[in-house]
């Protein structure tokens, strides 16, 4: 993925666009005899004398013409992000200075940076372990405040240094069975007994941290919920109440909506995908408009299957009809919440039982519903546990770490070759260093930096 190391990259570090500041950041070891082409500190070109971790003031100038007033920031080699010289230039926000004093850079030398350059050289320099490098992809593309907190404890080192924790465990273990291997007149066997007794002991530091992967992914993913209904049951006045804006078409007209509309917002800190849906019945006649609704209603069956929770609303006001009966048998075994809706009107349905009642009209009975739906969404979060965070890669890492153990375990039982105990003892060592990055391949490493942007 990466070119060539010793090259020294650049790239936009900030949000290409209109804006105060904008950062191009430099890192290599000739990113000084790049600035020192194009950045003079007044306007008869006198070249900077840059102290590490400082601020420089001055211009940018492309072959004698003034592009813009900037500051340049200086951090040495090795107190930087990379671990290399690294300068940080801020200009004026815009895209037109922004891309030519960038374009600038390239001219004199540097080269685009490939995506998250930036940390995998961090990396690579031993400024950060693998975990902390993921961790700041995490950070950038949080959603909700808290996966950003979350995301931010791994950062610290709090799971590599749990991860480290139990290969220390391991390390020590497979040492003690290798010296019997290779020195056996000075060095006893260890007792089997002592060894599934520790492996098991291991495995257990293990599920500390794999219980907390559904919280992680549920943290990171979120979880989708679908409003469904009868057309003009109230779907799309719910969507707006709860988004508190006015997103859907409302109108007293039964299939106004036609597509189905998404809207991500945040509840207890869990990103939530919710949407709204053509209302489901069923239709006889084949005209032009009716092709478009059985369209919709596909696309809201689609969406009910992918769901994790569905929203099931269901009208107070008149009796219960047959589509009310389908819908309820088309979801009956999803996560639901039953919501009747026109609770502001005379009550004419009391067949379906309801868990909550509403009316879009007063808004009453709003805040009781997101009060359910975050109940749900944090019943998974309390009961698995926030300790450790994690991302699939880590958990798949884990997953076989462990299944290693299980089998070293099962030849200590039954007594084999220490030499077979040790093989899958050490399997399960490599497995934990692909968290960390102590046991990684290039292309497990690429696959991970490839998901940065470019200037991180």
């Amino acid at each position: 993925m990466i070119s060539n190391i010793d090259d020294t990259i650049s790239a936009i570090a900030t949000v290409l666009g209109t804006g105060g500041v904008s950062i191009i950041r430099l890192s290599g070891k000739d990113a000084q005899k790049v600035i020192d082409k194009i950045f003079f500190i007044n306007k008869n070109f006198l070249e900077a004398d840059f102290k590490p971790n400082s601020i420089t003031h001055g211009y940018i100038y492309d072959n004698k013409i003034l592009l813009d007033e900037v500051i340049v920031l200086y951090f040495q080699a090795p107190h930087s992000y990379t671990g290399e010289d690294v300068f940080e230039i801020q200009c004026h926000g815009g895209v037109n200075i922004t891309q030519a004093i960038f374009d600038l850079t390239l001219k004199n030398g540097a080269r685009i940076a490939d995506r998250g350059e930036f940390t995998k050289r961090a990396f690579l320099n031993g400024k950060l372990d693998l975990s902390q490098a993921e961790s700041v992809l995490d950070i950038i593309s949080a959603k909700t405040k808290k996966f950003a907190q979350k995301s931010a404890t791994n950062l610290t080192g709090k799971l590599s240094g749990k991860i480290e924790e139990i290969r220390g465990r391991i390390i020590e273990l497979l040492s003690h069975i290798v010296a019997a291997i290779d020195f056996p007149e000075e060095v006893d066997e260890p007792d089997y007994n002592a060894i599934s007794d520790e492996i098991s002991s291991i495995s257990e530091e293990i599920d500390t941290v794999l219980k907390c992967s559904n919280s992680s992914n549920l943290l990171r993913q979120g979880i989708k919920i679908s409003i469904a209904g009868k057309p003009n049951v109230g779907k799309s006045s719910l969507f707006n109440n709860i988004l508190n804006y006015e997103r859907a078409i409302v109108t007293d007209i039964a299939g106004t909506t036609r597509d189905i509309i998404n809207e991500s917002i945040d509840i207890n800190g869990i990103p939530v995908t919710i949407t709204d849906t053509a209302g489901i019945r069923e239709i006889f006649d084949d005209s032009d408009a009716n092709k478009v609704e059985n369209i919709g209603i596909k696309y809201s069956k689609r969406s009910i299957e992918e769901a994790d929770l569905v929203i099931f609303l269901t009208d107070l006001s008149t009796p219960q009809a047959k589509e009310d009966e389908e819908i309820f048998e088309l979801i009956k075994n999803k996560k639901m919440i039953v919501a009747g809706t026109k609770a502001d009107l005379p009550r004419q349905n009391a067949t379906i039982k309801t868990d909550i009642e509403i009316s879009n009209i007063n808004k009453s009975g709003i805040e009781e519903l997101l009060e359910k739906i975050a109940q749900v969404t944090v019943s998974g979060i309390e009961t698995a546990g926030t300790e450790f965070f994690t991302n699939e890669r880590q958990q798949e890492a884990l997953e076989n770490a462990k299944a290693s153990l299980l089998k070293a375990k099962n030849s200590s039982d039954n007594m084999c070759e220490q030499d077979f105990i040790a093989i899958d003892i050490k399997s399960a060592l490599m497995r934990l260093g692909e968290i960390t990055g102590d046991d990684i391949t290039q292309e497990i490493l690429n696959n991970i930096f490839e998901k940065f942007c470019i200037g991180k």
